[in-house]
């Protein structure tokens, strides 16, 4: 039995997926389980009950306990979880003081320190944080947002989910922390030009100055804007490091922003 946190994320719902379909069995933890609509065999229950027993593995998302792990850890060590992969975030390689990181650095310290089984999940920017521009383009296919330049190096969710299924369910990546990317470095700008092929029309990205872009990322915390911001700015005509991690892992390449748009044209068209 694994138990899956944040398992209605773009992450966790395809853990839930991989395991089901390796012949597991999932108990996945949903803030209103009633519309989690996850996959028919899966346990679903209430993130704030806790439920771990009879839990071999937790997969542990960060996100979703932004209060705090210290009662989940402690529910872990009673009911006897022997393992807890660790979704956590490349930003902790980019030292103090970005908050996106030293969230999850604090995580995976806190869980190291229970003397259980971990593995740390390093993934940087998520493919799917594109979503975020779907209205845009289906409105006029143009996408307004602050340094076009920019590279990141997008990660297929699903990636990251057959890695984080892989930990849970085998012990070559105990006491590992894999950084995990996609197979390229790509600006906002060709991941704009990139969904626009898929879907078939021409989509574009405007750049906003660092101060309107700011006004529109109402999404985050104050200090989580400043750090994207920060993080971008330096990024831009930089190409980033790829990681070869997945491959590794998995045994297959990592799918390209190419795939996960074709994969996505549903959400843009």
């Amino acid at each position: 039995m694994f138990v899956i946190t944040g398992a209605t994320g773009n992450v966790g719902r395809h853990v839930v997926a991989e395991l089901l379909d390796a012949g597991h069995k999932v108990r996945a933890l949903s803030r209103d389980p009633a519309t989690a609509a996850l996959p028919d065999g899966t346990e679903v229950a209430r993130t704030a009950d806790l439920p771990l027993e009879g839990a071999t593995g937790v997969l542990l998302n960060p996100a979703a306990f932004w209060n705090g792990v210290d009662e989940l850890l402690d529910r872990a060590r009673q009911a006897g979880v022997r393992r807890i992969v660790v979704l956590s975030s490349s930003a902790v390689l980019a030292g103090e003081g970005n908050p996106i990181g030293d969230h999850h650095l604090a995580v995976e310290r806190q869980v190291e320190a229970t003397g259980l089984e971990w593995t740390h999940l390093r993934p940087g920017a998520f493919a799917a944080n594109a979503l975020g521009w779907a209205d845009q383009i289906r409105g006029n296919g143009v996408v307004r947002g602050p340094h076009a330049r920019a590279h990141t190096v997008p990660i297929d969710e699903r990636d990251i989910a057959a890695v984080a299924a892989r930990a849970l369910t085998g012990d070559d990546l105990v006491g590992t922390r894999p950084e995990l990317s996609g197979p390229e470095s790509l600006t906002f700008a060709d991941q704009a030009r990139i969904i626009g092929e898929a879907i078939g029309r021409p989509v574009t990205y405007e750049e906003l100055s660092p101060e309107a872009a700011r006004a529109a990322m109402t999404y985050a915390p104050e200090p989580v804007v400043d750090a994207l911001l920060t993080f971008w700015a330096e990024a831009v005509d930089r190409p980033q490091p790829v990681s070869s991690e997945v491959e590794r892992i998995t045994g297959r390449p990592a799918r390209t922003f190419a795939e996960w748009a074709a994969d996505h044209v549903r959400d843009f068209a």
